[in-house]
């Protein structure tokens, strides 16, 4: 039970590490990269590739060479077209374990992409230092008491269980992120410490992805960092038929995209390719 008045002290306290870390890379002006990896045997993407634990901690430190900003480790597939296997927390755990003092050490922020809170609670004291959630706070009712406690930033995507080709996405995502953050504000979490996503593929059709990404600029009315994070997923291959492998081109033009809308953050499983892609995009504007 949080002490009466402890809220007002959280939010009013000097900021944490894990807060200036973030704040510092949103500063620099220009968007983020943030490098994906999946310790998960039934990734839609990497179907497994760095599942076992040598080959997780390497790409982990391939990815920082290349300029990750951020490392963003799951241990559960969040897979958005269904086929994801639950695991229980133990084995989630067993499977983070022996990465993410790995990747912790590398320097760079560390994200643990998990739907459970203690899951989060555990990642943050290995050291991790910012929450991605899948469900926005809503799934997991500790989720928000953790991240507010731990004083961490905190990514809240929308989600939904099943895509409804009625709805009106970007609507439908605005209602989702303002009950997100009335979430947010009851537990606690700095509002300066929270990125929006949009979730493009989950609880979506693909047109509605595609919709997500040319309306983004709609989500800057909140006033917060947006991830996009489109890498490699279905909506590409509704345009041009093409396996998970093979959608890099289809990524990086959605991404650049999603930074012309106002994309702070970039989550990517192609690393040193978005990296150069945003280097070029911004030096030709940059010539102008």
């Amino acid at each position: 039970m949080r002490p009466a008045g402890s809220l007002a002290a959280t939010r009013d306290a000097a900021p944490t590490a894990a807060e200036n870390r973030l704040s510092a890379l949103l500063a620099k002006g220009r968007p983020l990269v943030m490098g994906i990896l999946n310790v998960t045997p039934d990734s839609f993407s990497d179907g497994g590739q760095f599942f076992d634990s040598a080959a997780a901690i390497a790409h982990a430190r391939r990815m920082a060479d290349e300029g990750a900003d951020i490392l963003d480790i799951g241990a559960e597939s969040t897979r958005p077209y269904g086929g994801a296997v639950p695991v229980s927390l133990e084995e989630e755990k067993a499977r983070l374990a022996p990465v993410l003092p790995a990747a912790v050490a590398l320097g760079i922020p560390v994200s643990i992409d998990s739907i459970k809170a203690k899951i989060a609670a555990w990642a943050l004291e290995q050291g991790a230092s910012i929450v991605n959630d899948v469900w926005g706070l809503q799934r997991d009712p500790d989720m928000a008491r953790v991240a507010a406690e731990h004083r961490v930033p905190v990514i809240i995507m929308h989600n939904r269980d099943a895509a409804d080709a009625k709805l009106d996405i970007v609507a439908e995502v605005t209602a989702f992120f303002s009950r997100s953050l009335d979430i947010a504000a009851r537990a606690g979490i700095a509002r300066e410490n929270i990125v929006l996503d949009p979730g493009i593929g989950f609880g979506k059709t693909p047109e509605q992805s595609i919709s997500c990404i040319a309306r983004l600029d709609a989500f800057k009315s909140f006033g917060l960092p947006l991830l996009v994070g489109a890498s490699r997923k279905r909506f590409i291959h509704t345009i041009i038929p093409s396996e998970p492998g093979r959608r890099l081109a289809g990524s990086l033009a959605a991404h650049m995209l999603a930074v012309e809308r106002g994309a702070a953050i970039i989550r990517a499983h192609d690393v040193a390719e978005t990296v150069q892609a945003l280097r070029v995009t911004a030096a030709i504007r940059g010539a102008r």
